[in-house]
């Protein structure tokens, strides 16, 4: 009898091409995503090196990071920004790799394109120069970030060098209470666990929370697990998964569907199997969780205070606290609500996909964005726009004082035209609030989740969405 396995033992053990010396293992990449910050380099290196790309069909272009999401028709007004562009469009066409381009109607930030083009499908390995794209891991995939050689070395041999990882299973079990999102879920994880409690693992993420979840909320989760240092997130592919997919652009169809379901199946984790580590969280301890310093973990719920740095004896911890509330400008023990802030964030590969902005359409409908307060809204696809626009939601943020963009990653950083200027202080439903990240180098950031932010938004300060929206 066969010993049970996780989905990530088999998943890599089917990817397995090799043991290299060093003792990493050769490993197949099913799918590869570009875009185009990272891959102009690799492209370099692949002419310089006289090579074609060996499976370009299992190659996939999109433009995210640096489009202006206030301006459509180029020339861009930063020039770095269109031969960024120009030169994506150049590499795709000389190695005849699919693009999403602008003109296409299927733009959009890489991970929300891969699963709404049915490209990120369960059991395969998916990289991509991008940090986040534990994202796709939601579908059950063991999907990675990679540097610019590894863009490189997957586009001439389709495959990586990398250490097996440990595993380790994250149950949240019982029901999340009324305004409590996925983005609070994986804001407690990181908290709990700490920004450095996943290094050298990847996230099973289970239990009856996940069971639950749509497909755009796994991916809220998975999207943030780099964020707690692991370098990878998954959940078991199931009925949620085959629903998502089903009649995609890039996922089987007829029979090759029913084939696809029945090996979709199987690759999920089996009863039973072994794991390097088990964590279990419950769902009532998680609260709307709102970020007060300068990663990921440093946050609490929007009923504590800001940590006091005399009262712990850890002097470490001490001096991150310390750090942290320097660089924020927030007083030590005093309250997270009732911050003011200066901008409202909806959007990023995080949370800017349609269920997202449908949500904080249901609440916003009626109400307006706080006197002084910038508000921005960007869609994360060129598919999610016109869903919105279909849905009229895009007209919900307009009347409520928001700006509607065009599809981008927009301020989650700082590598086009929307930046925080000084010392603004932004309410943001993108990943990550490290020094500088949205633009400014004094600029500050907290994470919550969109309902959060549209709280924040209409009151001009930090507030418990589900007492401004009445949420119950």
């Amino acid at each position: 009898m066969t010993a049970p396995k996780s989905l990530f033992q088999k998943v890599w053990d089917a990817h397995a091409v090799r043991t290299l010396a060093n003792g990493q293992t050769q490993l197949l990449v099913g799918t590869h995503l570009i875009h185009e910050v990272t891959s102009p380099q690799a492209f370099g290196m692949m002419r310089d090196l006289g090579l074609k790309v060996l499976m370009p069909h299992r190659t996939f272009a999109t433009v995210d990071h640096i489009v202006p999401t206030d301006q459509f028709a180029e020339p861009y007004r930063d020039p770095l920004a269109q031969a960024m562009m120009d030169e994506l469009r150049k590499s795709c066409r000389e190695f005849g790799i699919t693009f999403f381009d602008r003109a296409s109607g299927r733009q959009g930030i890489v991970h929300i394109v891969g699963p709404e083009q049915g490209i990120t499908q369960p059991g395969t390995t998916i990289a991509c120069g991008d940090s986040h794209t534990s994202t796709h891991g939601a579908f059950g995939a063991i999907a990675f970030g990679i540097g610019t050689t590894q863009i490189r070395d997957v586009l001439a041999t389709q495959t990586m060098a990398l250490g097996r990882l440990k595993v380790r299973r994250i149950n949240v079990t019982g029901a999340l209470r009324p305004g409590v999102y996925a983005k609070d879920v994986i804001l407690h994880i990181i908290r709990t666990l700490g920004v450095n409690g996943g290094t050298g693992f990847a996230y099973e993420y289970g239990g009856e929370v996940f069971d639950r979840m749509t497909m755009e909320e796994r991916m809220t989760v998975c999207n943030m697990s780099i964020e707690g240092g692991a370098r990878a997130g998954y959940v078991n592919p199931d009925e949620t998964t085959f629903a998502y997919l089903k009649g995609r652009p890039y996922s089987p169809n007829g029979a090759a569907w029913d084939a696809a379901v029945a090996g979709w199946r199987a690759v999920a984790s089996d009863p039973g199997c072994p794991y390097d580590d088990v964590v279990n969280l419950a769902a009532a301890d998680i609260a709307p969780t709102v970020t007060w310093g300068i990663n990921p973990g440093q946050g609490v719920s929007i009923t504590e205070t800001v940590p006091d740095p005399a009262k712990t004896s850890v002097p470490d911890e001490k001096s991150s606290i310390e750090e942290a509330l320097a660089y924020m400008k927030l007083k030590p023990g005093a309250p997270i609500k009732g911050t003011k802030i200066d901008v409202a964030f909806l959007g990023s590969c995080t949370n800017g996909r349609l269920s997202d902005f449908q949500e904080v359409a249901r609440f916003l409908k009626g109400r307006h964005v706080a006197p002084g307060v910038k508000a921005i809204a960007v869609p994360g696809s060129q598919i999610v726009a016109a869903q919105a626009a279909k849905l009229g939601l895009d007209q919900v943020f307009r009347d409520a004082g928001f700006e509607w963009r065009e599809a981008g990653c927009s301020m989650c950083l700082a590598m086009n035209p929307d930046k925080l200027i000084g010392d603004q202080l932004c309410a943001s439903s993108s990943n990550r609030n490290f020094k500088g990240r949205q633009g400014s180098p004094t600029g500050r950031t907290l994470l919550m989740s969109p309902v959060m932010v549209a709280a924040a938004a209409v009151t001009g300060a930090v507030a418990d969405a589900r007492e401004v929206f009445a949420v119950n």
